[in-house]
């Protein structure tokens, strides 16, 4: 019985290998389609924030008219495709008749394309870590709306690449100061305390409240830098 069992594993893991093999070409092609298409898109922000942030919501509107106030200034927008916060910034986009970018993903649930994204630009991924990819490529700077465990797995990542210098420093900034004070407290009462990070990390993000704050960081920085891709 036991090498029955010993057998039955052992074939079990090769078809697992074997699908494991294929599964890189799918990899690759996502990594193709997404590489051709947000080329050619040209200087990009990306707007994070919830899923779940519902329309009429000051948040929900805020992100409205930060994504109509950077696409007038000639940014496109990139979002996860979604609702929300990413409904709501696809929606300034469009408003200002600007590039309205969505990196989708297939979800159990809360996900699916929101009818502000340019048809050209609706882009539907398979891999998490493929879609952030193409996040952090093609953007000139980032916007943190409040968000779930998504907005902040998204705000770590970008701060980390910034911080270890994988890609080049730029705008990063968290709207709502009241939302994210507790997670900058924190960092810096135990993070910054036991050692963790430095001191200068922190100085990595900007705080804005209003509109007009975070276009007035993405313009002042690259006032005198020049925008390309990240990597």
């Amino acid at each position: 019985m036991n090498a029955t069992i010993q057998a039955l594993k052992e074939r079990r893991w090769k078809e697992s290998m074997a699908h494991s093999s294929w599964q890189i070409f799918k990899i690759m092609a996502e990594f193709v389609d997404g590489f051709e298409a947000l080329a050619k898109i040209g200087p990009c922000i990306s707007i994070f924030g919830s899923a779940r942030t519902k329309p009429d919501t000051p948040y929900y509107d805020l992100t409205i008219e930060i994504a109509r106030k950077l696409a007038e200034e000639g940014f496109g927008i990139i979002t996860g495709g979604g609702p929300g916060v990413m409904e709501a910034a696809n929606k300034g986009a469009a408003l200002a008749n600007g590039k309205s970018v969505g990196l989708n993903i297939d979800l159990p649930f809360e996900q699916s394309s929101n009818e502000y994204i340019d048809k050209d630009k609706l882009l539907n991924f398979d891999y998490f870590f493929v879609r952030k990819v193409m996040f952090t490529k093609y953007s000139q700077g980032f916007v943190m709306m409040p968000g779930g465990f998504g907005t902040l797995d998204e705000f770590f990542e970008v701060a980390t690449l910034i911080q270890t210098e994988k890609f080049k420093q730029m705008p990063m900034v968290l709207v709502g100061k009241k939302y994210w004070q507790g997670l900058m407290s924190w960092m810096e009462e135990v993070m910054l305390a036991e050692g963790n990070i430095n001191p200068e990390d922190l100085a990595l993000f900007e705080f804005a409240d209003t509109a007009d704050e975070v276009v007035n960081h993405m313009l002042e920085y690259y006032r005198t830098r020049q925008l390309a891709p990240n990597f």
